[in-house]
């Protein structure tokens, strides 16, 4: 089968790079026999993971050699001034040149949006993009944006985010008008700050299934599609949510380790404890979409392994496939107007 479709992939991000993310490629590009993976980096870091990788696999990856790359301590403005020739630059290029279809990147996230913003530019209609993921529900899962791109929104920002998550998710789960809601401290009309009553009255007034305020545990209990917050709470609600899903999963580890009548009981119990990790795990959901750009770019966590590396590439070409960005630009001018 001819490929046909690429995936552009920042092999010098995060904690592991190459030796978490070519393992990750590999794993990916086995489930998809028609994708195809060009990887930024350097190439004599990268080679000594890519040559034990399947014979089949190498066919359809191409290493692209670069001789800079991002870290974790540059700060947006100045990868913008240099390193013009770093791996999630050059990655990233490679999207707007449509050499691919979709970016991969586990580096810095300042630094990612930043130059997603410089070479891609945004979509008619919006201000700022804006970081969006699902995090797991008693209904299946909810859309959450903004995650940390925006620390500082205004109310028509946050009215703006409002419509990219109600046509993400009415693209990928397939849901006629979802339901949008505004994370709030409280949902009575008169709590919240004037950003926040804002953006209320703007979501109010439009086409939008707005619903209202909603609180920190409707993400995880209400059945809501998609809740829109600003960076800064929604990369809290982010992280606080990751670090109860890894208590939890120790504590009960701890639980059934205690002596030899908790380890029995936790054999007795394995497959609904199994399901119950598989449900709550992080690494399942990793994977966030800025979205709001003329391109699909995807930014993995940072300290991601290969399961999580994984999903951020599922999650990749999943949206290149139903071109959510141009699906975000036909429907702008219907819901803004």
């Amino acid at each position: 089968m001819q490929s046909n479709k690429k995936i552009a992939v920042d092999a010098m991000g995060g904690d592991g790079g190459p030796s978490v993310i070519i393992p990750s490629v590999e794993k990916f590009l086995l489930k998809h026999n028609d994708v195809e993976a060009k990887i930024f980096g350097d190439s004599k870091i990268i080679e000594k993971y890519y040559n034990g990788l399947n014979t089949l696999v190498k066919t359809r990856t191409k290493i692209v050699h670069t001789p800079e790359y991002i870290s974790s301590n540059d700060s947006p403005s100045s990868v913008i001034r240099s390193k013009k020739n770093s791996s999630m630059r050059l990655a990233i290029e490679s999207v707007k040149n449509s050499e691919c279809n979709a970016c991969v990147s586990a580096g810095n996230t300042g630094a990612l949006m930043a130059l997603s913003r410089l070479v891609l530019g945004t979509l008619d209609g919006i201000d700022r993009p804006a970081i969006e993921t699902m995090m797991p529900s008693l209904f299946g899962h909810t859309h959450v944006l903004d995650l940390g791109a925006n620390v500082d929104c205004k109310a028509e920002n946050l009215y703006q985010f409002g419509v990219m998550g109600s046509v993400v998710c009415s693209i990928l789960d397939d849901i006629n008008n979802p339901s949008v809601g505004l994370l709030n401290v409280g949902q009575e009309a008169i709590k919240g700050n004037q950003q926040v009553k804002a953006a209320d009255e703007l979501l109010k007034a439009s086409k939008l299934n707005y619903i209202g305020y909603v609180e920190g545990d409707d993400i995880f209990c209400s059945e809501i599609n998609v809740v829109v917050c600003d960076g800064f709470i929604g990369n809290i609600a982010l992280k606080t949510s990751e670090g109860v899903a890894k208590y939890m999963s120790q504590q009960l580890k701890n639980e059934y380790t205690k002596n030899f009548m908790t380890k029995l009981a936790g054999v007795s119990s394995s497959k609904v404890l199994n399901s119950f990790k598989k449900i709550i795990d992080p690494r399942r959901y990793n994977g966030a979409s800025l979205l709001g750009l003329n391109g699909v770019v995807i930014k993995s966590h940072g300290g991601a392994d290969e399961i999580a590396f994984e999903s951020s590439l599922d999650i990749a070409i999943k949206e290149a496939d139903l071109s959510i960005p141009t699906c975000i630009n036909k429907k702008l001018n219907e819901i803004l107007n």
